[in-house]
């Protein structure tokens, strides 16, 4: 499913128009990508949780040369699907 097909069907469930449906999706994006850069988790029950997961710097090998590399320290995100989902995708 696209975005586009997200902003769909969100439209179309909850009686809004695709221009509103679009704001309201852009929206809720929006805000869990400011959540996850404070660092903070952005949690919504049953659905699941994004957080954000933090390495550490190491020391890799280069595939190609055998040589090694330092890796620097990175943050990413992370989802991890609450039960609801779990059981929505299972059935």
């Amino acid at each position: 499913m696209t975005k586009n097909e997200l902003v769909e069907q969100i439209a179309d469930r909850a009686g809004l128009s695709k221009a509103q449906a679009g704001e309201a999706l852009g929206a809720v994006l929006e805000a869990i990508e400011e959540g996850l850069a404070r660092g903070e988790d952005v949690s919504i029950t049953g659905f699941g949780k994004f957080s954000v997961a933090h390495r550490s710097a190491r020391q890799g090998v280069n595939p190609a040369t055998g040589e090694k590399m330092q890796i620097a320290a990175s943050r990413s995100p992370r989802f991890s699907a609450g039960a609801k989902l779990k059981d929505a995708v299972k059935a």
